[in-house]
């Protein structure tokens, strides 16, 4: 496929997709290894399920403070404030192995145990890319956005894997090979602050929306489109990279090395996939490409702790991550052509919160689960049980949606 939306981005475009490559980097280097390390700390499988948690309901705080105010105080400055608390969680992380202490540092901070998007980033750049790019662009452009993200994960995944084992084969142990990673991610921070001082003026949103929380025509959209993705969201946590990373580790013995390869293919294929959503988007509409990608996928995940050996996980897993991110742009689209201009930042940062507040609660349930041995595979059923009731109320609530063309709304008069 051509990426005319790609190659015809402006130096702002291209900025905010090395930041998004550069950030998704960092949390595929760490994710592969983040349980590992917490493991090695001392803590048990149910404390690091609760801290994962924690995490994640820290990282919706932050979201929600910065992104409602994105479009009011300056999208730059709030992409700016965001890497500063990336490297905020990661020091601490490294240099501590005091419960209290990750835990603040995970609640003020910016860390994604899962490999996926967290905090205010992705809330942000879309909002950005959308003031820049006219509406025929946006979901193209989102798909090479995602693809980038995929692709930078997957790297991110495989170089974390191998330097981790790498480095415990010349001598280290393991709790400090993985210690090396953690400094690495609060580096990567860093290097996102500096990307983000670069970009123009020409990103912001101009007039400040009247509403609250950045909200006002859309508020009521906004909501439920928020309550459906925090319940995709929720399925999701209970499979996380690491938590899916930890249980290949546990179940059939796969060293890091080995768990950063299977997870540099899985986001690769993951990637890909947004791809083959815009010309599926522009023959069946978003709604319908976001559900009918998404119902298989999730059948292929309940599949993957029902296979009677390692090959034959790995590959379901494999298939499912091949078809797993087609609704990804179309979702993004969708929600930047449902809401007004001025209301953007907002939106995507709160229909993200959302998901962030959906995912924070179910890793620390998966937790449980994983210190049952007899109950092990139980996230991946329960994660695609749900992902199926989602796409289905999904469908049911917005499949004749006006905006389901990606077209922005009109103007109220």
């Amino acid at each position: 496929m051509r990426a005319p939306g790609f190659a015809g981005l402006d130096r702002d475009g291209r900025l905010l997709f090395l930041a998004r490559a550069a950030r998704m980097f960092a949390y595929g280097f760490l994710s592969v290894v983040l349980v590992l390390y917490l493991a090695g700390l001392g803590f048990s499988q149910g404390r690091i399920g609760l801290l994962l948690t924690l995490t994640l309901v820290g990282d919706t705080g932050v979201s929600l403070w910065i992104t409602t105010r994105a479009d009011r105080a300056g999208r730059r400055s709030m992409l700016m404030a965001g890497a500063a608390l990336m490297t905020a969680a990661g020091i601490p992380f490294a240099l501590s192995g005091n419960f209290l202490v990750l835990l603040v540092a995970a609640t003020l901070g910016v860390i994604s145990p899962s490999g996926n998007e967290v905090g205010p980033f992705l809330a942000i750049e879309q909002a950005a890319l959308s003031q820049i790019l006219p509406d025929p662009r946006r979901t193209p452009v989102f798909a090479w956005y995602n693809l980038t993200g995929s692709f930078a994960t997957a790297a991110g995944a495989l170089a974390g894997g191998w330097t981790a084992q790498g480095l415990q084969a010349g001598g280290m142990a393991p709790v400090a090979s993985y210690r090396v990673l953690v400094f690495g991610y609060a580096a990567f921070g860093l290097a996102l602050a500096a990307l983000f001082s670069r970009v123009s003026g020409a990103i912001e949103a101009g007039a400040a929306p009247a509403g609250r929380l950045g909200l006002h025509r859309s508020r009521r959209v906004v909501f439920k489109l928020s309550a459906l993705f925090s319940l995709d969201a929720f399925a999701g946590g209970f499979v996380i990279q690491s938590i899916v990373a930890y249980w290949f580790h546990v179940h059939y013995g796969v060293a890091p090395g080995l768990l950063g390869s299977i997870f540099f293919v899985a986001n690769l294929l993951a990637g890909l996939s947004a791809l083959y959503a815009v010309r599926l988007a522009e023959r069946f509409g978003l709604i319908n490409t976001m559900v009918f990608s998404h119902v298989p996928s999730n059948l292929l995940l309940i599949l993957v702790p029902l296979m009677p050996n390692l090959p034959l996980a790995i590959t379901v897993l494999l298939l499912r991550f091949s078809i797993s991110q087609m609704d990804v742009p179309t979702r993004q689209s969708y929600t930047m052509a449902v809401v007004s201009p001025d209301e953007r930042s907002a939106a995507a940062g709160i229909t993200g919160i959302a998901r962030t507040t959906g995912a924070a609660i179910s890793p620390a349930l998966a937790g449980q689960l994983l210190a049952v041995p007899a109950l092990a595979g139980a996230p991946f059923i329960i994660a695609g049980a749900l992902k199926i009731l989602y796409d289905a109320l999904l469908y049911r609530s917005f499949r004749r949606s006006e905006a389901e063309q990606g077209r922005s709304p009109r103007p109220a008069p």
